[in-house]
């Protein structure tokens, strides 16, 4: 037979379980497991062109890690640089000619997976309309190099391709 204290305790950790799987439950239903691209909110970057675009799926790009969907116009460029963090980029639709130092240039077609490690040199130019998630396992930033590697203000740099980048987010 159950003493007075252990039914008080049941009772109790039975009340805190039902009310957190009760809150739980109410959150997850006034949200969605995911979104279409339709409904994505996408800006522009003051270091990038104003051809490329993001919308933020996970995480924060000024702490990182993040997850980031980026939407590329046909013929935008974005010029040699390199980033602290690991950049992973996954193609979902269009064509990407990605380039990195000392290695093969590819052009990334849907479905395509390029992996440049952390301050590994390369450029991006997008060959027909590019949707492409990047995944970077830090905070975000870019550092733009000259042919030589030294390091170049953005808007320096995003001249060299004949871009410019945005003045302001949007």
């Amino acid at each position: 037979m159950m003493t007075f204290r252990w039914q008080f305790w049941l009772l109790t950790l039975s009340l805190i379980l039902f009310t957190s799987a009760s809150s739980q439950g109410q959150e997850s239903s006034d949200k969605s497991a995911g979104q279409n691209v339709g409904q994505m909110k996408f800006a522009t970057i003051p270091v990038l062109p104003t051809c490329a675009s993001r919308s933020v799926q996970s995480g924060d790009p000024k702490t990182g890690p993040f997850i980031v969907l980026f939407k590329v116009a046909t013929g935008c460029s974005i010029p040699w640089h390199w980033h602290t963090p690991n950049e992973h980029l996954m193609l979902v639709s269009g064509a990407a000619r990605v380039e990195m130092k000392d290695r093969k240039p590819v052009t990334l077609r849907a479905g395509g997976f390029a992996m440049m490690p952390s301050r590994h040199v390369h450029q991006l130019r997008c060959e027909k309309d590019c949707l492409f998630y990047i995944y970077d396992d830090g905070a975000f930033d870019i550092h733009y190099v000259d042919g030589q590697g030294n390091e170049m203000k953005p808007a320096e740099a995003l001249a060299v391709v004949k871009e410019k980048p945005p003045t302001e987010m949007k």
